[in-house]
């Protein structure tokens, strides 16, 4: 079993800012599997897809981004992956609009979201994707910026990015981290 978690806001006034890179894959994901997140958790929502031969559960936290650690923890002793099997998907300001990245570990760069799940899971160790949404001004910018809605030229660049990252996700459950960093990182 794999755990694939996207970080967002709950609630359709946050459903195209760009904070919500996270759940918009996970949306993807699941529409592309016929799968609806039915499952209700405390703190989440989930649906099950395969994806080569695997079952890989897909999440959303409905805690808001700042608070995601404490529903993953919940998922965790919902679904007991080991953190390899993890993979968590967020927004990243630091990578231009329509680029996306894998990592097996690290810090969390700033993002409130992913210090959660560090801080919650005790450790770096954490794979994660994240989704490039830009940041054209300055860092003072940042929280304003997430919180603002894709224009429509961006959804378009984000749309192929979008398609791009579910191709990583399947890599990833069928592959491996390293093999699919080498062939979506480049």
């Amino acid at each position: 079993m794999f755990l694939v978690t996207g970080l967002g806001n709950p609630g359709t006034q946050y459903s195209l800012n760009r904070h919500n890179a996270g759940y918009m894959l996970v949306d993807r994901l699941a529409e592309q599997a016929g799968a609806r997140f039915e499952r209700q958790l405390k703190r989440s929502v989930s649906c099950t897809i395969d994806c080569c031969a695997n079952e890989a559960v897909l999440a959303k936290p409905l805690t808001y981004m700042n608070r995601s650690g404490g529903a993953l923890l919940e998922l965790l002793d919902r679904f007991p992956v080991p953190l390899e099997q993890l993979l968590v998907v967020y927004d990243e300001v630091a990578l231009p609009l329509g680029k996306m990245r894998l990592r097996r570990s690290g810090s969390a760069g700033g993002h409130r979201g992913m210090q959660s799940v560090l801080d919650s899971l005790g450790t770096e160790d954490v794979p994660r994707l994240r989704i490039g949404v830009g940041l054209d001004g300055p860092p003072e910018d940042y929280p304003e910026f997430v919180l603002s809605n894709f224009s429509r030229a961006d959804l378009s660049v984000l749309d192929a990015v979008l398609d791009r990252s579910c191709e990583a996700v399947n890599s990833w459950v069928c592959e491996g981290i390293e093999k699919t960093m080498a062939k979506f990182n480049g």
